[in-house]
């Protein structure tokens, strides 16, 4: 029975579960990397651990570990229970809408507040010795599945309207 469920899964769906193993995959890469323009504190930053210099999505902070759980979350819904008529009618495409909207948001409060996972003191330090707080691939990777993510919740909720209104008599 499993096999033929699985066989109904649509490709909206397949791609929202991609979207969130994607956005797990993202927990794990730099989220936060610190970068100097003047080489003599490049030299530097490289002879320390790799875990002070770069920080994946777990060390940045909740803005950061959080949408990527709501974007995992219910793409493992969608394919779970994305053809069960009722709780699809239910609002299940809504929900996983809302929940990518909402993961999109928390990546830009993140972005936005990028250099607050250091305190005022370390910001001072870095800013007198020239270093840099930037972006890492993870969090370019969780903002590329939040978008497609909430782009194909958005085309599956049209899609669930259209689909009641042929239904009504």
């Amino acid at each position: 029975m499993p096999d033929l469920a699985l066989k109904k899964v649509t490709w909206r769906e397949w791609l929202g579960l991609a979207a969130g193993l994607l956005a797990l995959v993202a927990l794990f890469l730099p989220w936060t990397t610190l970068t100097a323009s003047r080489p003599e504190i490049e030299d530097v930053l490289t002879t320390l651990p790799a875990d002070d210099v770069t920080r994946d999505a777990w060390h940045a902070g909740f803005l950061a570990w959080a949408p990527l759980f709501l974007l995992f979350l219910p793409g493992v819904a969608v394919v779970l229970f994305g053809r069960v008529d009722a709780v699809r009618r239910a609002g299940l495409p809504h929900l996983w809408l809302m929940a990518a909207i909402g993961a999109l948001l928390l990546m830009v409060l993140g972005w936005a507040t990028l250099d607050w996972q250091f305190d005022a003191d370390q910001r001072g330090i870095f800013s007198a010795a020239g270093i840099e707080i930037g972006t890492g691939l993870g969090r370019y990777l969780g903002l590329l599945t939040a978008v497609v993510s909430a782009a194909v919740a958005f085309f599956d909720v049209r899609l669930l309207r259209a689909e009641t209104r042929t239904r009504r008599p």
